[in-house]
């Protein structure tokens, strides 16, 4: 879609949005044809779309970031990125030790940390999570606090306002907070407002918080903002997460960590 007069970046940009809109994804050669640009141009516009957190790089091309309208229930992300998941955990148990307090939100990727919790002595688990207090229940070495609250059946956990009452009253070492949702304009979403109150909750409570976000969560966002990424002490992904937004995130001054299975971990400090 070449155009006899060029356009100015800005401008090229909003369009690419504009032809991302209608397709969801393309890939770089459709764009510099669509564009009438070189593929270094296109690749150096998706990566500013990128940091803008209004588009997502995929391998080759690019996709549009878009808005969850509803979470997966947990059958469904009990099955996905499973590897990545493991991953983030294992990177996240690096930061437990004995005789300390830790909050676990619900979610998959929390839950995956149940096994690094019981190596240590001493632990108390607060968690609103049902299938997390349920692995934890026949371990008699570790106290386990449930949050209580209104059920939401489809991610097994509980949420609202009597949940976050119970974490505003205890006082947490550190809370890991999951997320369905984030990216670098928009922070950590979710598109329940019953969930927003009570991870604000956990953060509030906690000397320390640490998001675990997966990276093909990244480039989403729900209806309601839970926190900006740099409300975070830490923020522990996989490291599917592309370049321009390692980039991103560390002009941010994100503390991010990067966790892949089998290989050493990738740290980007806040300066």
């Amino acid at each position: 879609m070449a155009e006899e007069t060029p356009l100015i970046p800005d401008q090229r940009r909003e369009l690419l949005i504009k032809l991302l809109r209608g397709h969801a994804v393309l890939s770089v050669h459709q764009l510099t044809e669509m564009l009438g640009v070189s593929h270094m141009t296109v690749r150096r516009d998706i990566a500013t779309l990128e940091r803008q957190g209004r588009a997502v790089s995929v391998p080759g091309g690019v996709r549009i970031a878009g808005q969850l309208h509803e979470e997966p229930s947990f059958i469904d992300k009990s099955t996905m990125d499973q590897p990545a998941k493991l991953a983030i955990a294992e990177r996240a148990a690096g930061l437990l030790n004995d005789n300390t307090t830790v909050y676990l939100d619900a979610g998959t990727t929390c839950q995956a940390l149940v096994p690094h919790l019981v190596r240590h002595q001493g632990m108390t688990v607060v968690t609103n999570d049902f299938t997390t207090a349920n692995a934890l229940m026949g371990n008699p070495d570790i106290e386990v606090i449930h949050s209580g609250g209104r059920i939401e059946h489809a991610n097994r956990s509980a949420v609202g306002r009597l949940a976050a009452l119970t974490l505003g009253q205890l006082a947490l070492d550190v809370a890991f907070v999951s997320t369905s949702s984030w990216d670098l304009t928009h922070g950590v979403t979710t598109p329940s407002a019953a969930k927003v109150e009570v991870k604000q909750a956990a953060m509030r409570s906690a000397s320390r918080s640490v998001l675990l976000a997966g990276s093909v969560k990244y480039g989403t966002f729900g209806m309601y903002r839970v926190a900006d990424l740099t409300g975070f002490d830490t923020l522990i992904t996989d490291a599917g997460l592309p370049p321009s937004v390692r980039t991103a995130l560390r002009e941010r001054g994100v503390e991010t960590s990067f966790a892949e299975a089998g290989t050493d971990e990738e740290h980007t400090r806040k300066p």
